[in-house]
């Protein structure tokens, strides 16, 4: 049975500290401030451990495949930490550019480089206090493993351009969809940083290993479309459940709006959702329109209509089915079929 929604869960982001305090008696503490749905036994387990870690400054890194909700269940860590009221923050480092990415997270000086006319803090220093995500750490140029490495171990960290170091208070939290074990055998990720990050590591579960979450997060993100009637029919709903989702939840977002949109008001079937959901791998075709029937009328319509195709001849169509012609003529004489003796 889904539970209803906490009450911070129907607010943005940015207000969901103030109401911190609605949702102190939920039974799961570690879903209040956060947006997450757990009825499957594999994300409450993920959840448990989480609940344990986030009162916590340990850094901690989070593992899956893209689109499972990584960034989500590090604002969760956040929000359920003693760290609550200060600053969330996340970075992207695949989407900056390396020449970019050490100004962005360590800040710089006036006059360090072309274009640096001020001074500017990057994000340590813009999360003082709070937290501090770097997504996608494995893509870290191996030139600024260090320089974290250093902001990890003493908590100092320098802007470009400077000669002095800034003492920082921040937790780091990181994520990655790679496989940080090869890229450090491959020479790839620093050794020393990697087991430094990984303080704690969370395993967020894809979604076809959570399938009793898909439709509570499903009716969630229609809730959030403004959908009129907030529910999908029958046939939607296997469908749904069916299909692999292998870009996991953020799929699921994108499907749920598509649906949102072609249902134009009316509860969302089957025909308003992507067409891979019906033909991609790991989906179930859709259920035959007419009614299922015995088995032994399924082998007599086959039987018959292989006849048909051989024009009658007991012995090619005994071959084609693989039976004996004395089983073969057996069935015929019970369907009270002509042979052909040949």
């Amino acid at each position: 049975m889904t539970r209803p929604p906490l009450p911070c869960l129907q607010e943005p982001l940015e207000n969901q500290a103030r109401l911190c305090r609605q949702c102190r008696t939920s039974e799961d503490p570690f879903r209040r401030c956060s947006q997450i749905s757990a009825e499957s036994d594999a994300f409450r387990r993920l959840l448990d451990r989480a609940a344990l870690v986030a009162p916590s400054d340990i850094s901690v890194l989070i593992l899956g495949e893209s689109g499972t909700g990584k960034e989500v269940l590090a604002r969760g860590l956040h929000a359920n930490s003693r760290r609550a009221k200060a600053p969330f923050l996340a970075v992207n480092l695949a989407a900056l550019p390396s020449e970019l990415l050490e100004s962005e997270l360590f800040g710089h000086r006036r006059g360090a480089f072309t274009g640096a006319d001020q001074h500017k803090a990057g994000m340590f220093e813009a999360a003082e206090g709070g937290t501090l995500l770097l997504d996608e750490v494995g893509e870290m140029p191996i030139n600024l493993q260090a320089k974290l490495l250093r902001a990890l171990q003493d908590g100092e960290i320098r802007r470009v351009g400077d000669v002095e170091s800034r003492r920082v208070d921040v937790r780091i939290i990181c994520a990655t969809h790679q496989d940080l074990d090869s890229l450090v055998n491959s020479g790839r990720f620093r050794s020393d940083l990697y087991f430094r990050l990984r303080g704690i590591a969370l395993r967020v579960p894809p979604l076809r290993e959570r399938k009793a979450d898909i439709m509570p997060l499903a009716h969630r993100f229609l809730s959030r479309e403004n959908h009129p009637t907030g529910a999908f029919t029958p046939a939607a709903e296997r469908l749904v459940r069916a299909y692999a989702w292998p870009g996991n939840v953020r799929e699921l977002i994108n499907a749920v709006r598509h649906g949102a949109v072609l249902s134009a008001g009316k509860d969302v079937a089957p025909e308003h959702l992507p067409e891979e959901l019906g033909h991609a791998p790991g989906s179930r075709p859709p259920r035959p329109s007419d009614p299922p029937r015995p088995l032994a009328e399924v082998e007599k319509a086959h039987i018959l209509s292989v006849m048909d195709h051989v024009d009658g001849e007991v012995g090619e169509a005994a071959r084609i089915l693989g039976l004996s012609r004395t089983t073969l003529w057996r069935k015929l004489s019970s369907y009270g079929h002509p042979k052909r003796n040949r």
